[in-house]
């Protein structure tokens, strides 16, 4: 019988005990002396957000569907219960087994978003493992990383043994069979990563060295040995219809952030928004069939017991079978019991009339994404919609009974002016008046746009990662503007506004654009304290403020600073597809104002058709 890693007295005494016993539906159990290769798969964050994460569950099936490999789940331990288990010297253990996580091959680490990174040394920490990867032995697993902020993977560089670059279905057998293969001729930790360099899209930190100009800038990245790759290619699959896709989702035993089952319709998005680092990173845009697709979502039904499905996309709405899709899940789902949800939806009637079907009488709110207040704006930042689209879109879900509205914006935005702020409060000003133009006897009650604003980023590989970006007060200022514009609105009973924290935002944009040298600075956080950044309650900006202070780091040189054209960036090494010259092309035009066709309409030549297919490259 499977013995708990934490006795009943400690799971009574901390919160949500659940999170910390494994054993829930479709978990997969296995013997772990009739494998060859056992896995650690970590969410650096707590167990209802790592839940809830669509990536793990992919390779969690996939793996186990192996005989000779068993596929583990780990995640951070709450505070409460990361306290104790110092005070105890009790190890990180992953779910299933109940095992500590040393004892394993591998610990694969997905980096979601780059507030969890202390979580990261966190996890290594509360595992026995240095955190160092040249100081870990042979007793250690291999550790690796994995997500979109492997995209520059180079501030982690000097934790990790290796980043997985791109799609985990493409080259993960071909890893697990060289280490099954090496372990048995009982090859060394550093033989198997020299052999794992080799392997596309595997990156090895350790066999590569930057150096710098004399301004701070990187001047070189360097293989160290003969045969290690000079550029890391992107893994992407192609035929979206035979990859391997989890039909027993495990179904946790408390509720997840998002408890149900997650359709997954396409990867990619066709829109080329300047600012979205997941619409270049995950291109070409590739479709699953729909027949696959409705297949697929009843024999998830089936296996989970959820009550409700999600459909998973960048952009469902340019989803080629979507109206096919839905009326098929709304007469299925009908006889279950069984909600639907629709996220990533944009606003024109198509969207409207499809989420009509799928809400019940009860309208619940509606969500639009305009991201910038005046039409300029939008503009620059590629957003391809217009006031007229955006009213028109308001006024239908009006007219077809939802009263609440959330509007999502960025301020910080390259050219962005304080005109550019106050359209913000404007745009919500036309749409609360656009709900009191319907006739009052077709009006639900009182209309609720809730405005909510989150500061810019310049992410890699984006065609802004040469923009600078705002200092925290500069945030704050500009949200102020926006607050006092909408109190000054005839409708400002209607508009309530929200805004994200600046310190946070700052700590972003130094981490999503370092190198290796704020690696240091990262360990030094993580010692003064900090961790589970990504929540406010337990977000300390003073523990990193000391860190970079400490570290000698001039934190403006990877926020506030403009990238020149030639710069060499700490990611470059890396090969997405989508060219630096397209991205610098679009940066350009960003600054000209102007618009770039969507990849259905127009082929912008941006260098994804390397991948070959993908809806945009039709015509």
């Amino acid at each position: 019988m499977r013995k708990l890693a934490l006795s009943d007295e400690i799971l009574m005494s901390v919160d949500k005990p659940a999170r910390y016993i494994g054993n829930e539906v479709n978990a997969v159990m296995k013997d772990k002396e009739q494998v060859d290769i056992r896995f650690a798969m970590c969410f650096p964050d707590v167990y209802e957000i790592g839940m809830s994460y669509l990536g793990i569950q992919i390779l969690y099936d996939m793996f186990n569907r192996r005989e000779d490999v068993w596929c583990e789940r780990v995640y951070s331990p709450w505070p409460d219960l990361d306290a104790v288990m110092r005070k105890k010297h009790i190890p990180l253990f992953a779910l299933e087994s109940q095992d500590p996580i040393r004892e394993f091959d591998f610990l694969g680490i997905t980096l979601q978003y780059e507030m969890c990174y202390t979580n990261v040394l966190q996890v290594l920490d509360l595992s026995g493992i240095p955190l160092y990867a040249q100081e870990r032995g042979e007793d250690c697993p291999i550790v690796m990383g994995g997500g979109p902020c492997s995209y520059n993977p180079e501030p982690l560089a000097p934790f990790f043994d290796l980043f997985y670059i791109g799609e985990g279905e493409t080259v993960f057998d071909e890893l697990l069979d060289l280490y099954k293969g090496m372990k048995a001729k009982g090859a060394s930790r550093r033989e198997f990563l020299k052999e794992a360099a080799r392997i596309p899209g595997i990156y090895a930190p350790a066999f590569y060295e930057p150096s710098y100009h004399q301004d701070g800038t990187l001047a070189a990245f360097t293989p160290l040995e003969e045969g290690i790759p000079q550029k890391i290619t992107k893994q992407v699959v192609m035929d979206m219809d035979h990859v391997c896709y989890p039909e027993k989702l495990v179904v946790p035993f408390i509720k997840a952030t998002q408890d149900r089952v997650v359709l997954e319709i396409q990867r990619g998005c066709i829109r080329g928004c300047r600012f979205c680092q997941a619409g270049q990173i995950y291109r070409p845009t590739r479709e699953k069939s729909v027949e696959y697709l409705k297949e697929l979502a009843l024999r998830m039904l089936k296996a989970t017991g959820h009550e409700e499905i999600s459909l998973s996309s960048l952009s469902s709405s340019d989803y080629s079978a979507l109206q096919e899709l839905v009326n098929f899940l709304i007469e299925e789902c009908k006889k279950r019991y069984v909600n639907i949800s629709l996220p990533s939806l944009r606003i024109d009637a198509f969207s409207l009339d499809v989420m009509g079907k799928v809400q019940d009488v009860k309208k619940s709110s509606l969500t639009f994404a305009p991201e910038a207040g005046t039409q300029r704006m939008r503009d620059v930042i590629n957003k391809g919609l217009t006031e007229e689209v955006i009213l028109e879109g308001a006024g239908k879900a009006f007219e077809g009974g939802w009263t609440k509205v959330k509007l999502y914006f960025m301020l910080g935005l390259p050219t962005e002016t304080e005109e550019d702020c106050r359209g913000i409060a404007h745009l919500a000003e036309k749409i609360a008046k656009r709900y009191y133009e319907i006739p009052k006897e077709q009006r639900n009650g009182k209309c609720q746009i809730t405005a909510s604003t989150s500061f810019f980023v310049p992410k890699p590989f984006t065609p802004f990662q040469w923009a600078p970006m705002c200092r925290e007060e500069e945030f704050l200022e500009k949200a102020r503007i926006v607050r006092e514009e909408i109190h000054a609105q005839l409708n400002q009973k209607s508009i309530r506004y929200n805004w994200h924290e600046a310190d946070v935002t700052v700590l972003e944009g130094i981490l999503a654009r370092g190198d290796r040298r704020i690696a240091p600075a990262i360990v030094r956080a993580y010692e003064n304290g900090a961790l589970f950044d990504a929540w406010s309650e337990t977000f300390h900006p003073e523990y990193w403020r000391e860190a970079f202070a400490h570290c000698g780091i001039d934190t403006d040189f990877y926020t506030v600073r403009e990238r020149g054209e030639e710069e060499l960036f700490p990611w470059d090494f890396i090969d997405i597809g989508v060219t630096k010259d397209f991205l610098l092309r679009e940066w350009k035009r960003a600054r000209q104002e102007k618009v770039t066709p969507n990849c259905r309409a127009a082929c912008s030549g941006c260098g994804a058709k390397c991948f070959g297919g993908g809806v945009c490259y039709e015509g």
